[in-house]
């Protein structure tokens, strides 16, 4: 078996811990980078993440920091495991440090403002810095994958050398890794089941049953292909983990950060309270409105992300959210790569 590379995790929330305490359990040198000096310190001093992850106890490969050129250093593989509205901020920091091309990986699942993904921030960003780039998507809820609960994930890359370096990197008894080459669609399929997670929590948080949630995701689905296919992606990747997979996980499980959103929406309390609760970033929340720009632009039509919008901008409650939806003109259901409205 090959020599494992040493590894910088950039970014010690729950789900940046959990992908170093995964490494640390294959005896992979960890550097853990937390932006705040306070949390590194209580890591280093806990030999957990006390915050974010807590019950967890880290391997001793695994060395929490705060200094981003420390942690950089000579890892061979950088983990990007931020919020993608802080990715080009990060990116931006690392570039200062490089002195030689990484293999960079994306855990990230989310788009910034203007709907670039994460992947093209870290080309625009590293520039000639910048080596191949992977991105790691999938059902992977952080807390089941720090309790070795059985995991399946996919990993994309435009090199096939470098989907295969990831996934042998990352492959464990509790984690298995498939690989893919359909970059765009692996991406969006983790930053759109954001937005319909938090479509789900309201569904939940309205006490409607099982007919509702089904419905629910298998038009939201819908909406994900349409936009993917018209964005470049492979219609069956959304069929894969990254789509399908990750999109059943997030919208079923409470502990889904974005379907707590929706569930608090449901509930009646403000965006703001719900987001200050949570202590971590719900990336449906910014995507969604980075999404319903794209389909604009692009002239897709994707009711549930809009919908979902208007709850979130406060312009509509959930119960008049869920009324419009129910009663749009009456389309033919359809399931193809067809960007008509359906």
């Amino acid at each position: 078996m090959p020599e494992l590379p040493t590894v910088a995790v950039l970014g010690a929330g729950s789900w940046g811990t959990a992908l170093a305490l995964l490494l640390g359990k294959k005896e992979v040198q960890v550097a853990l980078w937390a932006r705040d000096a306070e949390l590194a310190e209580a890591i280093r001093r806990e030999g957990q993440n006390p915050r974010y992850l807590p019950g967890f106890s880290l391997p001793a490969s695994v060395s929490p920091t705060s200094d981003i050129a420390q942690a950089v250093g000579e890892a061979e593989v950088l983990v990007f495991a931020v919020p993608a509205g802080a990715l080009r901020e990060v990116a931006a920091a690392v570039r200062e440090c490089l002195s030689f091309p990484r293999l960079l990986i994306s855990a990230a699942k989310g788009l910034e403002a203007d709907g670039s993904r994460p992947s093209q921030v870290l080309q625009a960003t590293l520039g000639q810095h910048c080596g191949d780039i992977v991105v790691l998507s999938g059902p992977n809820l952080a807390l089941e994958l720090a309790r070795e609960i059985p995991t399946a994930t996919v990993v994309a890359s435009t090199s096939p050398e470098a989907a295969r370096r990831a996934q042998m990197l990352f492959m464990h008894p509790s984690f298995r890794v498939y690989t893919n080459r359909d970059v765009t669609g692996v991406e969006l399929g983790g930053a759109l089941k954001n937005v319909l997670a938090i479509g789900a929590g309201i569904s939940d948080g309205m006490g409607f049953g099982d007919n509702s949630k089904a419905a629910f995701i298998t038009r939201g689905l819908a909406e994900m292909v349409r936009l993917g296919v018209a964005l470049g992606a492979e219609e069956r990747t959304f069929m894969g983990l990254s789509g399908v997979g990750d999109l059943f996980a997030t919208a079923s499980s409470h502990l889904s950060r974005n379907w707590r959103v929706g569930y608090g929406l449901a509930q009646g309390k403000p965006l703001a309270h719900i987001l200050q609760e949570l202590r971590q970033v719900a990336e449906g929340v910014p995507t969604t409105f980075a999404v319903c720009q794209l389909a604009e632009r692009l002239g897709i039509e994707m009711p549930i992300a809009q919908t979902i919008r208007s709850v979130l901008d406060g312009r509509l409650n959930p119960r008049d959210a869920i009324r419009e939806l129910m009663l749009r003109t009456p389309k033919e259901e359809w399931w193809g790569t067809k960007l008509e409205e359906a």
